[in-house]
């Protein structure tokens, strides 16, 4: 090569011009820099032709000035564009959408010629390969090189008019050389873990920015097209198209499966390039131009390589490359003389994106184009890769998988979350399996681990351990059984001594309240004279001690103890001070009205309302805190009381230094406990025995004890066949009765009452009739005559009393079935109905005094409004028994009672009739309850009320009459007192009255709507009615009691206040549920005997003076 002196120096000179930034005026920097471009291509070319004389030339300075000059131009060219054009030039979009910037330069090409496309001309593609490109090029034509050369033309002076006019044209294009191939060194892309590490593509040297573009020579044409445009030959900005797309997505061809099951390299691609017949190429606006529009699915093409590995690939290359030369190199477009075929590079490109990997038994093809070419796209993530695929071979080695295919991108996903230290589960590697349902099947599959790898040992190893394990628990099954009955024992061993060591407590205790009770009986016996006449306080605790399983089938426990609110009236006596525990909360509006009530002592006694005064010192009503702690265990008041510590302490304050005793209700134990807490006696029996005498079968013994007649019956029966055993003798005894009574032991109020009329349906009663008229009474009366007759009898009786007993409760015994199983548990008696239609029940009040005394304070009829078998209310006085009989009954009974240690209050309930044989009155001794009775207690308010006197061996209730002015002067001077008239009274009582219409309206208003219709109370005359106010909650239950002079007209006053207060709380349409009507009946019925029998007295009386006159 010989040395161009001659034109270093022009070129060196022009480059100085240019450097030191000297132009002419007029002349513009583009065309110096121009000039200067064109001077050096020039003196490129003359050294190329030089090659001849290769070791004669020194090309050092050569090379010197050549970059000195390149230096310098790019950098007067960066500041020239700088200062001109601050703005980045940029390349319209596909969409046709044209980018500008807003001041175009003085120089170089307008850009109003980028809204044209460059088309270039048609050139044929040969395949492209990593290593190099080929060396054949196309040649320009003539007319081509013309047209480029008006290209230039226009570019270098866009403002021409003439030039305008020709860009104006409709066939005018702008034609490229073709394009040639270069030499590429191989590259691959390779896929970064995370984060971004690619600089942006767009960034270009100052050196690409040069002003117009250079002619176009001949052997600029052989260079390709991103040498063009690298030589500013076409504009950056310019748009050009290939008519026809250099890459042509195609469907991948799969081999058959039958072909040893393996994917070839190129089955394994999923896309091909295919540039046949392209035509025109479009540089697009965004970042498509680099990137591509690429998606990892079937059939497109796969992303380019990253910058990093480019550089990295290429370092003999320049540190940057022109967008257009990246994207040729990337796209590698084929020629078109030879068969279109896959690059290597282009190859494992698909293959990282979109490629499966085949495992056949458990093993993968680590030889497999299609594997490597994963490795190598993942190379920085491989080792996770790795570690998981590892796992998913021994697993499908292990179950013996014969295929699974594995999909490369999702396994690189699932990879990348793995730790070294985290072994994959089932699950993880099931989600990179293509046919996961085929392999989870098999992997499901019983027995299919003893089929792959170490199945023969794992079987081995599997019977070891489940027969180990098998061995093993039967063990722990026997040591945890012998565990769990050990501590079963020990638990039930400690339980049984605690419970032990209770009971033996609570007997102590007990045993310590029953010897404390006889002291305290003893020391008030022993007082009672004393302290019946002296101040002293009464403690009424009305508790219904019965067992536990007749409590929980009371309705309304608490309101059901709660109906002796009578025994308030004790006060009557001056030196008695009350105190009532009330087993309910009572609201103000109550305990005002029981205020006023007792207030009218002193008004009834001088019959002036305004001597009304004020006793509540005179009592006080408790309530006991643990109604609120235990409200639905049933218990009993008395247990209840127990139980609040704060009522025991405030009754200890109130009868601190002061005679006090209790009265209770039915005994409990707990009545013994609370009157040692108390350290007062009780009025009362003891518990075991009040219960033990109280029951049905207990009163039969006392009845025949005391040689009282009783009904025909049987009692402590306790099985069928006792029962019907006992029942066919009563029947062959008894013929002539037809009703027969069942009562349970321990139920009271007759809801453990049922009755049948067996004679009206024994099919077999005129049969024994007949047997008994063939014998006489002689032989009748023998046991023998009655065989036949008692064996067709307890044949029948069975589905006789099945189908015809009536329980009186039929709430509580719905049928026969549920009242026999009650009776044969606690017990019961049967006994025989009266003979009469007409029939009187009586219930007589009695009182052991602690000395021994007896005394009947209380004896009424009864009234029936629940029934014949249930007593709601009672007539006192009774009169329908000759008083001087029912003395004389009521005397030995009460002996008896006082030899089986009966103490304090108790009741008798006798019947009567007129037999109808004899013609003669009976009465019979039917019950005996050991408590206070609801009946006394409407006796202690009748005789409150009235400040009478109930004479109960003559049956008469009297009241005194008298002026206001003798009565002053009695209560003032009671020991001169001089004899008042004395009137009869009768009165008609009822603490059992509901109506479900009463909840609707409070008391208040019933007490004005009751004065309103003249239902009251006169003072003066000590006749009226007065009503007794259980609660305020529900309101359905009440208590009347009516005064007057005469049983008749007391009994029609008491009916018509019952229809009135029906009258004004109900609706014709809203009758509601009552006993009203019951009572009204019965009432009618006793008026009507009442009237009977004054006809029949009326009729006695003039036969019996003619008698005396005889």
């Amino acid at each position: 090569m010989v040395r161009s002196g001659q034109r270093v120096p022009l070129l060196g000179a022009r480059a100085a011009a240019a450097m030191a930034g000297f132009v002419e005026p007029g002349q513009e920097a583009g065309a110096v820099l121009v000039q200067v471009q064109d001077d050096l291509h020039k003196f490129k070319v003359k050294n190329t032709n030089l090659k001849g004389n290769v070791k004669a030339v020194d090309i050092s300075n050569l090379k010197t000035g050549i970059e000195r000059t390149e230096l310098g131009l790019r950098k007067h060219a960066e500041n020239y564009l700088h200062d001109i054009n601050r703005q980045a030039l940029t390349i319209s979009s596909t969409d046709n959408k044209e980018v500008h910037s807003k001041e175009p330069p003085k120089w170089g090409l307008h850009f109003g010629a980028s809204q044209k496309q460059l088309v270039l001309p048609r050139v044929p593609v040969e395949p492209v390969t990593v290593q190099a490109y080929s060396k054949s090029a196309l040649r320009v034509s003539q007319s081509s090189q013309q047209q480029l050369e008006m290209d230039m033309k226009i570019m270098l002076d866009p403002q021409n008019i003439s030039n305008t006019a020709v860009l104006k044209q409709q066939n005018y294009e702008t034609r490229l050389p073709l394009i040639t191939k270069k030499k590429s060194a191989p590259m691959c892309s390779q896929k970064i873990g995370k984060g971004h590490t690619v600089s942006n593509l767009w960034g270009l040297p100052a050196s690409h920015h040069m002003g117009s573009p250079l002619p176009l020579l001949e052997e600029d044409r052989t260079k390709g097209i991103l040498s063009l445009t690298e030589l500013r030959l076409i504009p950056p900005a310019a748009k050009i198209t290939l008519q026809t797309p250099p890459v042509v997505s195609k469907a991948a061809p799969f081999h058959e499966f039958h072909k040893q099951h393996k994917k070839s390299a190129v089955g394994e691609i999923s896309s091909r390039v295919d540039l046949e017949n392209t035509d025109t190429i479009t540089f697009p606006n965004s970042k498509e131009a680099i990137y591509g529009k690429y998606s990892s699915s079937k059939g497109n093409i796969a992303p380019l390589p990253s910058s990093s590995s480019t550089v990295s690939a290429r370092k003999s290359k320049p540190a940057w490359t022109y967008p257009a030369q990246q994207l040729e190199s990337d796209l590698q477009i084929p020629s078109q003389t030879q068969p279109p075929q896959m690059s290597p590079c282009q190859s494992l490109q698909d293959l990282c994106f979109d490629c499966d990997i085949a495992v056949y038994h458990g093993t993968i093809d680590q030889k497999a184009p299609g594997f490597l070419a994963f490795k190598q796209h993942y190379c920085l993530s491989w080792k996770s890769i790795v570690f998981f695929l590892e796992h998913t071979e021994k697993l499908l080695k292990d179950y013996a998988v014969p295929l699974a295919t594995i999909n490369c991108k999702k396994l690189a996903e699932v990879a990348s979350d793995f730790e070294l230290n985290e072994n994959p589960t089932k699950s993880d590697i099931l989600t990179v399996i293509k046919n996961q349902s085929t392999v989870e099947k098999i992997l499901n599959r019983p027995g299919q681990r003893y089929k792959g790898q170490g199945g023969t040992e794992m079987a081995a190893t599997k019977i070891q351990t489940t027969w180990r394990c098998y061995q093993a628990r039967k063990a722990c099954v026997r040591f945890r059984q012998q565990q769990w009955a050990s501590g079963v024992i020990a638990i039930s061993w400690l339980l049984h001594n605690h419970m032990a060591r209770v009971k033996k407590t609570l007997k102590e205790s007990r045993q310590r309240h029953l010897e404390n009770f006889y002291i305290r009986a003893k020391h008030l016996a022993a007082n009672w004279n004393r302290i019946r006449t002296s101040r002293r306080t009464i403690i009424h605790i009305p508790s219904l001690g019965y067992s536990q399983c007749i409590r929980e089938h009371i309705p309304g426990l608490a309101l059901q103890q709660n109906m002796q609110m009578g025994r308030l009236c004790d006060i009557l006596d001056a030196n008695v001070d009350v105190i009532y525990i009330c087993p309910l909360h009572l609201s103000e509006e109550l305990l005002q009205y029981y205020n006023k009530l007792l207030g009218l002592q002193a008004a009834v006694r001088s019959g002036k309302p305004e001597d009304m005064g004020d006793l509540q010192d005179r009592f006080k009503i408790l309530t006991p805190e643990a109604i609120n702690s235990f409200p639905k265990h049933h218990m009993c008041l008395a247990t209840q009381l127990k139980y609040s510590p704060k009522t025991i302490k405030r009754i200890k304050i109130l009868i601190q230094s002061k005679d006090a005793y209790i009265i209770g209700g039915v005994p409990h134990k707990d009545d013994l406990a609370v009157a040692d807490m108390l350290n007062v006696p009780i009025l009362g029996s003891v518990p075991e025995v009040a219960h033990l005498y109280s029951t049905k079968s207990g009163s039969k013994r006392i009845f025949t004890s005391a040689c009282v007649p009783t009904p025909p019956g049987e009692s402590d029966i306790y099985n069928n066949e006792q029962m019907i055993s006992a029942l066919s003798q009563l029947i062959l005894d008894n013929m002539e009765v037809r009703r027969w009574l069942f009562k349970v032991n321990d139920e009271f109020g007759g809801n453990g009452t049922a009755y049948c009329d067996i004679i009206l349906h024994l099919k077999c009663y005129h049969w024994v009739q007949k047997e008994r008229q063939r014998y006489s009474p002689e032989i009748w009366s023998k046991k023998w005559a009655h065989e036949p007759a008692l064996v067709k009898i307890s044949q029948e009786l069975p589905g006789l009393l099945a189908q015809h007993v009536q329980p009186v409760n039929e709430k509580r015994f719905p049928t026969w079935e549920k009242f026999l199983q009650t009776f044969l548990s606690q017990g019961g008696v049967i006994e025989a109905f009266p003979l009469s239609e007409n029939v009187t029940n009586l219930t007589v009040d009695m009182l052991i005094e602690p000395t021994g005394k007896i005394k009947i304070v209380s004896s009424g009829d009864q009234l029936h409004a629940d029934g014949p078998l249930r007593s709601s209310g009672t007539t006192i006085p009774q009169c329908s028994v000759d008083p001087a009989v029912l003395n004389s009954l009521c005397l030995k009974i009460g002996e008896t009672c006082k030899s089986k240690g009966v103490l304090g209050y108790f009741s008798v309930d006798f019947v009567t009739f007129i037999h109808p044989q004899t013609m003669e009155q009976q009465v019979w001794a039917t019950d005996l309850d050991l408590c206070y009775s609801d009946q006394l207690a409407l006796t202690q308010l009748m005789l409150y009320m009235t400040d009478g006197n109930l004479d109960c061996r003559s049956s008469r209730f009297e009241v005194s009459l008298g002026s206001n002015k003798m009565k002053s002067q009695r209560i003032q001077h009671e020991e001169r007192k001089t004899p008042s008239p004395v009137s009869n009274r009768c009165a008609v009582a009822s603490s059992q009255l509901r109506h479900s219409s009463l909840s609707v309206i409070y008391y208040n208003v019933l007490l004005q709507m009751c004065k309103a219709r003249g239902v009251g109370f006169d003072l003066q005359e000590k006749q009226g009615t007065v009503f007794i106010l259980y609660e305020d909650q529900q309101r359905y239950r009440l208590g009347m009691i009516t005064i007057g002079e005469d049983l008749q007209g007391v009994l029609m006053t008491f009916a018509r206040n019952l229809f009135i207060i029906h009258q004004e709380i109900s609706a014709p349409n809203m009758q509601g549920e009552t006993n009203f009507k019951m009572a009204i009946q019965d009432i009618e019925a006793i008026l009507g005997i009442t009237a009977e029998n004054k006809l029949k007295l009326e009729e006695e009386r003039p036969l019996k003076a003619d008698a005396l006159k005889e």
